[in-house]
């Protein structure tokens, strides 16, 4: 009798609860409400579509392995420059060739005043090549390299590109650890990168963000070039002064750019950095080291600053997702060579989405002239893809070789006849501007100046200048004049200082 009773009791109460279980399954299907259960293993969404942390691969957050992989290898630079000041005119003193001591009394006095600056850099080759920012080398008379193991080395620079802000340096050592490199066309928005550097003069610091943003252009580099190139990727890795030319390391330990810029009202880290991407950095280090300048491609075009108005796109039947507006196409370029049309929009390079200026400089910088690219845009609403061959800034794909003019820092341009004529010399090279690196930067002249002779040989243009020069080694005395002031002006450059 007692287990018949439990027996009953245990049907009954499974009865209960399957028709319970009935009701809420049939008069609640038409709930909306839907909600992940802890442990749920179902359809993943859309927007997790090949993320590999979505399924749990991706473990807890690590970034020793690729720390101790980037700090042997980036290295702590020092400056000192000389700047002489002075007032940079022709000389007051009436007895300056007989007594030129009484310069100072005149006036003409000059005095030099040191100036020392730090940096980072990043070894990307096991012979002693780093890469730094042109800014944190320009003008600087003496470079050390300090390692991470405190050895010291004293560092010659191979060459500079100001357009990118970006320097090869090199010392000499064999057998040392250097970085190797990323993509940064794979760098997204979001992911984790490391800053790794000798910020405010403290020892190597290593720093963690992620990737805020790509193709930021800022135009900073304006101040030192009159064609800057900049794509940068934007970060919120704590950078500082200091940082500038060290590296950005993905979570791999890859070199993915060179630290630039800081956005900052202080001047100090204020929330966000700008990288210059890997691809441009190969690509530029690769022509300085091997050409002594960049071999710099040009699609041939001019696009707006800002973005195109609603009515222009509607107008020229343009898609409202981005792309760059071709104002303007350049006689003898390669975009005309290509049958591209004012109205055009740029919406890809080589497969790779262009959404701004900064993105088609970005793709460019990374090309030489001669390359083919493959150029995708839109004309009255649809879409067309070309090939195009680059081209350098005179319209050719030759290589651009440096020239020894180039070590004078400054712009040139021959002597007019009538300016000639009426200053009584046969001819000559005025300097129109001087630069704030180069040769001409370092020795007491002016814009204006006038050099008729070099080593004792006259000057009259400027390939006469550049056949002395690259004849000559060493110390070379110029010898010129000051239109509108009488008198001959002799000054001295040392051509080997220019490394």
């Amino acid at each position: 009798m007692k287990w018949k009773q439990i027996l009953a009791i245990v049907l009954i109460s499974a009865s209960t609860t399957g028709v319970t279980m009935w009701g809420v399954n049939h008069f609640s299907h038409d709930s909306t409400y839907v909600y992940q259960k802890e442990g749920d293993t179902g359809k993943i969404p859309a927007n997790y579509a090949g993320f590999n942390g979505a399924n749990g691969a991706n473990g807890p957050v690590d970034f020793s392995p690729a720390a101790e992989a980037a700090i042997p290898a980036t290295v702590h630079i020092k400056t000192k420059a000389t700047r002489t000041v002075s007032n940079n005119l022709p000389r007051n003193n009436p007895f300056g060739d007989l007594f030129p001591d009484l310069d100072d009394f005149f006036g003409n006095g000059t005095r030099s005043i040191p100036q020392m600056a730090s940096g980072s850099g990043a070894i990307i080759s096991e012979d002693g090549y780093i890469v730094t920012n042109n800014h944190v080398v320009d003008g600087a008379d003496d470079i050390t390299v300090m390692l991470n193991n405190k050895k010291s080395f004293k560092a010659k620079v191979i060459a500079a590109d100001p357009s990118s802000d970006l320097a090869v340096i090199k010392i000499e050592a064999k057998g040392l650890p250097f970085l190797l490199y990323g993509n940064s066309d794979e760098v997204k928005v979001g992911q984790w990168v490391l800053a790794v550097g000798y910020p405010l003069t403290l020892e190597t610091t290593v720093t963690a963000g992620i990737v805020s943003a790509k193709g930021r252009t800022l135009e900073i580099n304006k101040r030192q070039s009159d064609s800057p190139v900049e794509s940068f990727i934007q970060t919120d890795a704590a950078v500082n002064p200091g940082n500038s030319g060290g590296p950005l390391i993905s979570p791999d330990g890859k070199l993915v750019g060179i630290n630039s810029a800081i956005a900052s009202p202080t001047g100090a880290y204020a929330g966000y950095s700008f990288t210059i991407p890997v691809n441009i950095v190969k690509k530029v280090v690769s022509d300085l080291i091997k050409f002594g300048t960049v071999q710099r491609a040009y699609l041939g075009i001019e696009y707006p600053r800002d973005n195109i108005s609603d009515d222009e796109k509607k107008q020229n039947g343009i898609k409202d997702d981005g792309g760059v507006y071709v104002m303007t196409v350049r006689d003898g370029g390669a975009a005309l060579a290509a049958g591209i049309k004012k109205g055009d929009v740029i919406t890809k390079i080589d497969n790779m989405p262009v959404v701004n200026g900064a993105d088609l400089i970005g793709q460019i910088a990374t090309h030489r002239p001669g390359d083919k690219i493959t150029l995708t845009y839109q004309r009255g609403g649809k879409e067309y893809t070309t090939s195009i061959v680059l081209k350098n800034k005179t319209g050719s794909t030759e290589i651009v070789k440096t020239s020894v003019l180039d070590k004078l820092g400054a712009e040139l341009e021959n002597l007019n006849k009538d300016d000639a004529k009426e200053i009584g010399v046969k001819g000559g090279v005025m300097v129109k501007a001087i630069g704030s690196r180069g040769l001409l930067s370092k020795v007491r002249i002016q814009e204006g100046y006038v050099i008729t002779k070099a080593n004792g040989k006259d000057v009259t243009s400027v390939d006469d200048l550049r056949k002395i020069l690259e004849g000559a080694s060493g110390s070379v005395k110029l010898e010129g004049v000051y239109p509108g002031y009488e008198g001959i002006y002799p000054i001295v450059i040392n051509l080997d200082s220019a490394n």
